[in-house]
């Protein structure tokens, strides 16, 4: 009989593999193999199945938010597509009438003047910005800021008017707009504030004289004699008409 003992098949060897005798060494050295393997997979975890469920359904959770988001931002995505879409239409359609507005509007403020409003991006139209080119008569200039402080001021206004032509409003609300006017650009800018009176209301703050004449109310601050202010109002119109008849 050999040293080894008989020939025996060695667990876990290859069906295939032809049988081979058992030596002490070499399956020693396999067992060591092993045991080392084994310490490296750690200590068993009897709740390994649970965690495993319980992060399933965590995962699967997860999925189902993700796929709700994501139909979401696609749902937000067409609905803001939607709505730049309305908003360069409405916007296109108040600049169209501000353009034609301004075009009338700045000759009367400007006699023998000509004003124009374009669109610095006409192919963005939600980014774009508005030039405003004047000309008035007798000068070559059509940048605002080489007009003079009056000059600009009524070219604002301009622009403010025509605004308030192409979207009329109830009322409307005005501080100070003709501060920087002389007398004669003043009387035109009257000449407009009396136009837009007759289809809205203005509130218009203002120092001038000539401004108050035209108005239908007064309201003003006055200081009394113990040093308290009071609101003091006076509707003029209805004196202009008792004088009148």
């Amino acid at each position: 009989m050999d040293e080894y003992g008989p020939d025996v098949e060695i667990p876990g060897e290859d069906e295939e593999s032809a049988p081979r005798r058992f030596v002490r060494e070499e399956q020693q050295r396999r067992l060591a193999a092993a045991e080392r393997k084994l310490a490296q997979l750690g200590r068993v975890n009897p709740l390994a199945l649970e965690e495993f469920a319980a992060l399933e359904q965590r995962h699967q959770f997860l999925s189902e938010q993700l796929t709700d988001l994501a139909n979401t931002r696609k749902d937000l995505l067409t609905i803001i597509e939607e709505i730049d879409g309305k908003m360069e239409a409405i916007f296109r359609g108040a600049f169209d009438d501000t353009q034609a507005a301004f075009a009338e509007v700045f000759p009367v403020l400007f006699p023998g003047g000509t004003g124009s409003i374009t669109l610095t991006d006409p192919d963005n139209m939600l980014t774009t910005g508005i030039e405003v080119s004047v000309k008035p008569a007798g000068k070559k200039i059509e940048r605002l800021s080489l007009l003079s402080g009056g000059e600009r001021s009524l070219a604002a206004v301009a622009l403010l008017i025509a605004i308030f032509k192409a979207r009329p409003s109830p009322f409307y609300i005005m501080d100070e707009v003709e501060a920087a006017l002389d007398d004669a650009n003043l009387g035109r800018l009257l000449t407009t504030m009396e136009d837009l009176r007759e289809s809205s209301q203005l509130i218009v703050i203002t120092h001038q004289k000539r401004t108050m004449e035209i108005a239908d109310a007064l309201y003003g601050v006055s200081m009394r004699q113990d040093g308290v202010s009071a609101v003091v109002g006076q509707r003029v119109r209805e004196e202009r008409e008792a004088k009148a008849s």
